[in-house]
C-alpha cells in the first residue's frame, strides 16, 4: 500500500514538472533566438494550463469532484486575500508614479548623495525606493536611466553600476511589506507582515551594512552629478505607508491610505487631476494581472497535487533528507526550505511565482521542524530574492542589461548584497545546525 501511495505521489508532481518544462523550454528557445525578455515570451498563466489539464487527467476522482477540488484551491481564502493585496499594491504604485512620487524620491536622494559616496548612496536610495514601492522591477525601471547617465558622466563601469542598482532593488523587494514576495510568503506561511519584517531584518540589515562598506571601498572618485531637485512632499506617502505598516496597521488599510494620500499630495503639489485617479488605479490593477491570474491557477493546481499526494511526497523526501543533516529538526528543516525555494526559483526565474508554487510544501516542512511561521516566511522570501538577483535570465537582470547596454551575465559578479545576504542567512542557519 505504501509503495502505491509513493508511486502516486511521484506522479502527482508531474504537472509541476510539465509547467517548469514548458516555461523553461520556451525561455531557452527564445533566448537562443536572441529575443528580448526570452523567459517572459510564454506567459506563466498560459504555461500552467497544460499542467492543470494533466493534473485533472491524473486524478482518480470523478471529473466534477476533481474540478471542485481545483476551484476550492483557486478560491482559497489565502489566495483571494493575496490577490486583493496584489491589486491594492499595484494601485498604490501606479498612483504614486503618476503623481511624481517616484521621480521626486529618486531625485531627492541623488542630490543628497556626496560624490565620494556615490555607489553606497545609490544602494541606499535603491533600497529605500524599492522598500517603499514594493517592487524591484519598478525600482529598476525608475533608476536604470539615472544609473546609465551617472555611469556615462563619471566613467564608472556600467556592470558595477548595475550591480549597485540590483542590490538596492533586491533589498527592498525582500523586505518591503507591499512586495509581492512578502505578500506571497506571509500568506502561504500564515503569519503577519510585521512579524516577518522584523524577522527578515535580523538577516537583511547586517548584509546591507557590509554591502555599504564594500561599495564605499570600490567607489571611484567621480565628479558630482546633479539632477532636477525633487519635491519632498511627494515622497511623504511612501514614508507614511512604511510607518503604518511597521506599526502593525492592517495591510488593506495601509495600501488604501497610501493611494488616497498619494492622490491628495499630487493634487496639492503637482496639479494631479483627480479625474485620473480611477484610471490610474485601474492601470495599477492591470499591472498585477499576470501574478493575479497565476496565483489563482497555481492555487488550484496545488490543491489537485495535494489531494493526489504530490506535496506529501515532496515534503516527505525533504523531511527525510533534512534529518540526515542534523539532530536539530529546526535547523535541518530550515536548510530544506531554503533549498526548496532556491531550486524552484532557479527553474521558474520569478521569485513571487516560486513562493506561490512551493509555499504549502514549505509550510509543511516548517510544521515538521517546529519552525515559527514568521521564520519560514522569511526564509522563503530571502532565498527567493537571492536567486532572483543573481540569475542572468531573470527580468531584473534583463532590464538592467538592456538599459545599460551590457550583458546580463556581466552584472552577476557585482550584486554584492545577494552574496552577503546568502552568507548571513546560511551562517544564521549554520549556527543553529551546530548547536543542534
Amino acid at each position: 500500500m505504501s509503495e502505491l501511495l509513493l508511486s502516486r505521489g511521484k506522479l502527482a508532481l508531474l504537472p509541476l514538472a510539465l509547467f517548469l518544462l514548458l516555461f523553461l523550454g520556451a525561455g531557452f528557445y527564445y533566448q537562443s533566438q536572441d529575443v528580448e525578455f526570452a523567459f517572459y515570451q510564454l506567459p506563466a498563466p498560459v504555461a500552467v494550463l497544460p499542467a492543470i489539464l494533466l493534473a485533472v487527467w491524473l486524478s482518480k476522482e470523478s471529473l466534477s469532484h476533481t474540478i471542485s477540488q481545483f476551484t476550492e484551491g483557486a478560491g482559497h481564502q489565502d489566495i483571494m486575500t493575496m490577490c486583493m493585496i496584489f491589486l491594492l499594491a499595484g494601485g498604490f504604485s501606479a498612483v504614486a508614479k503618476a503623481t511624481g512620487g517616484v521621480d521626486a524620491t529618486v531625485a531627492l536622494g541623488v542630490n543628497l548623495i556626496p560624490a565620494q559616496f556615490l555607489l553606497p548612496g545609490l544602494f541606499l536610495l535603491g533600497a529605500f525606493v524599492s522598500t517603499a514601492m514594493g517592487t524591484s522591477m519598478g525600482t529598476l525601471a525608475a533608476m536604470a536611466p539615472i544609473g546609465l547617465g551617472m555611469a556615462e558622466a563619471t566613467g564608472i563601469e556600467p556592470a558595477l553600476m548595475a550591480g549597485v542598482l540590483m542590490s538596492g532593488a533586491i533589498f527592498g523587494d525582500n523586505l518591503s511589506i507591499i512586495s509581492d514576495t512578502t505578500i506571497a510568503a506571509t500568506r502561504t506561511q500564515g503569519c503577519q507582515m510585521r512579524d516577518k519584517f522584523m524577522e527578515n531584518l535580523k538577516v537583511s540589515l547586517p548584509a546591507a551594512l557590509v554591502t555599504l562598506a564594500l561599495f564605499a571601498w570600490v567607489s571611484p572618485q567621480p565628479e558630482p552629478v546633479v539632477v532636477e531637485p525633487g519635491n519632498l512632499w511627494l515622497a511623504l506617502p511612501y514614508l507614511l505607508i512604511l510607518g503604518l505598516a511597521v506599526s502593525g496597521v492592517n495591510v488593506f488599510a495601509v495600501l488604501t491610505i497610501g493611494i488616497l494620500s498619494s492622490a491628495l499630495m499630487g493634487l496639492w503639489q503637482a496639479d494631479y487631476p483627480l479625474n485620473s485617479l480611477a484610471t490610474d488605479i485601474y492601470a495599477g490593477f492591470t499591472s498585477m494581472q499576470e501574478i493575479f491570474m497565476l496565483s489563482i491557477l497555481i492555487g488550484g493546481l496545488s490543491s489537485l497535487m495535494r489531494h493526489q499526494g504530490g506535496l506529501d511526497y515532496l515534503v516527505g523526501r525533504l523531511h527525510a533528507f533534512s534529518q540526515k543533516l542534523s539532530r536539530s529538526a529546526h535547523a535541518s528543516h530550515s536548510f530544506a526550505i531554503a533549498a526548496l525555494i532556491a531550486v524552484s526559483n532557479l527553474c521558474i526565474a520569478n521569485n513571487s511565482v516560486s513562493i506561490i508554487v512551493v509555499g504549502e510544501a514549505a509550510r509543511k516542512l516548517a510544521i515538521h521542524g517546529e519552525i515559527d511561521p514568521k521564520r519560514s516566511a522569511s526564509l522563503l522570501d530571502i532565498f527567493a530574492c537571492i536567486v532572483q538577483g543573481l540569475i542572468p535570465y531573470g527580468a531584473q537582470a534583463l532590464l538592467l542589461g538592456a538599459s545599460l547596454g551590457i550583458s546580463p551575465v556581466a552584472i552577476v559578479p557585482y550584486v554584492f548584497y545577494c552574496y552577503l545576504l546568502a552568507l548571513v542567512a546560511m551562517a544564521h542557519m549554520g549556527w543553529k545546525l551546530v548547536r543542534g
